[in-house]
């Protein structure tokens, strides 16, 4: 997990010479390129001027994904650069980092997380139950934006009282990502993607007769199996989990919405052999599989073109990503999920001030403001990083599309391949990940999709009895 990325001599000789250049120039303030903050925010604590109060400081950041690409390193580092600047008290060291279910976990129990990563949603509320990420919410509510987060975003990160003890820096919503040059290899329109279940079963099957590779997969590994089948069920209208008035939470896995799922995956293995033969697919193998060409649909987050340029070198022809079928029922919606800065426990005082001067600079800043948006397009697009991938907004909608407006002439990804999502996620209902055990769910529902598909007699109705006893009795033992 720990595998700090040390920056290159001739990197760090350039970045002296900016920043002596840039410190020069501006008599000492924040170069103007880089993301500054809010007009009106107060310091979170000492002048970000150079000054001789200042103790220097030393933060590790998880910033960057194992295996990306040197030129996501060098953007990184461009980054570093500018945030050194302004901060010339601190030091920034990024640090190797993923998050997965397992790997976190041991993390966290061995004490070698960084002093600043991200989680998903989901881990929010469970890690500030148990005191293993820092309240800083004074710090974060000193720059001076804490009120114009998305309160439906910001949540995810406060406690009961409110207090913020991690930041959203990134929300999503559910995606069918296709592969754009199998559908013209299989006869099938590229700019037509499938708008319901049964088109997808079609298209799926047809791939996967005309061009030999599984026309559509599915994560089953390390929780993933269980997000997706939680994604597919509200897109039918099913729930899994409900919230009765008294606040018990009753697992409801084993519904009509998620049987239906189960049953369209188990015909599409079995009946039209289009998924393939690979069936422990997790996050990350699923996206390089696509990547390569191995993968003609899969359902996951509509920001996945990043991961895939930088770490499994994605031709950008091939990509394409549409809206999730929404049917069956009133209630059907898009799943919503997105990422959290956090500060590991273990920090001091100044580290933690450091930290969330970081994460405000790297994260928000290219969010909501012209300087810090344009900043990080820069740096992005000078080292052939993607600008512009669709995702869901942390402020509001109209900060978001102003912020596509401040970057316009930077955006270096293929737009027109990403209209089928753009143009219709805002139209769709969003529906927040099951409150109450996320990832235990999730990790209860893997062996119900790898079951299905590697079994052909697989019992769904049994299997999901089975499942939600089992959460139940997580969500029980909690209540008690």
């Amino acid at each position: 997990m720990r595998s700090t990325i040390r920056r290159p001599a001739s990197v760090l000789t350039a970045f002296a010479v900016i920043a002596a250049i840039l410190l020069a120039a501006c008599g000492g303030t924040t170069p103007s390129s880089a993301p500054s903050a809010a007009p009106s925010a107060p310091s979170t604590g000492a002048s970000s001027s150079p000054g001789a109060d200042q103790e220097p400081v030393t933060i590790v950041v998880g910033a960057l994904r194992p295996g990306v690409t040197q030129a996501a390193v060098d953007a990184l580092y461009e980054q570093i650069g500018q945030f050194e600047a302004k901060y010339p008290w601190i030091t920034v060291e990024p640090e190797e980092y993923n998050w997965t279910a397992p790997t976190f976990t041991a993390a966290l129990a061995a004490g070698t997380l960084p002093d600043v990563f991200t989680i998903p949603f989901t881990d929010g509320k469970g890690l500030i139950a148990q005191s293993q990420i820092v309240d800083i919410d004074a710090l974060v509510r000193e720059l001076g934006y804490a009120d114009k987060f998305n309160p439906n975003v910001l949540v995810n990160g406060q406690d009961a009282s409110g207090k913020i003890f991690a930041v959203p820096t990134a929300a999503y919503g559910m995606s069918l990502t296709y592969n754009r040059t199998l559908f013209t290899q299989a006869g099938l329109d590229p700019d037509v993607p499938p708008a319901t279940w049964d088109e997808v079963r079609a298209a799926a099957k047809t791939i996967a007769e005309k061009t030999g590779v599984a026309g559509y997969a599915s994560m089953a590994t390390e929780n993933t199996g269980g997000w997706q089948l939680t994604t597919s069920t509200y897109a039918m209208g099913g729930r899994m989990q409900e919230v009765g008035e008294d606040g018990k939470v009753q697992a409801t896995v084993n519904n009509s919405a998620t049987k239906a799922v189960l049953e369209r995956l188990k015909a599409m293995r079995w009946e039209d052999n289009s998924m393939g033969s690979t069936f422990d697919y997790a996050w990350g193998t699923i996206n390089q599989a696509f990547a390569a060409g191995q993968v003609g649909m899969f359902t996951g987050g509509s920001d996945l073109y990043t991961w895939m340029v930088q770490n499994a070198s994605l031709n950008p022809d091939d990509y394409g990503v549409s809206v999730i079928p929404l049917e069956g029922s009133p209630d059907a919606g898009v799943l919503g999920g997105g990422t959290l800065a956090a500060v590991n426990v273990v920090t001091t005082a100044a580290e933690r001030d450091a930290a969330v001067k970081w994460i405000d600079f790297y994260y928000i800043q290219k969010l909501l403001t012209e300087d810090g948006a344009v900043a990080d397009a820069k740096a992005l697009t000078a080292n052939e990083q993607p600008v512009g991938v669709p995702a869901l907004p942390i402020f509001d909608k109209a900060t978001y599309d102003e912020s596509q407006v401040w970057i316009k002439d930077y955006i270096n990804v293929p737009v027109a391949q990403m209209t089928p999502f753009t143009s219709k996620i805002f139209d769709q209902q969003i529906v927040t990940e099951p409150v109450a055990h996320t990832q235990e769910l999730y990790a209860a529902l893997d062996p119900v999709v790898q079951a299905v598909l590697t079994d052909q007699n697989a019992d769904i109705d049994a299997l999901l009895d089975a499942a939600n006893t089992q959460i139940q009795a997580i969500l029980d033992a909690d209540a008690g």
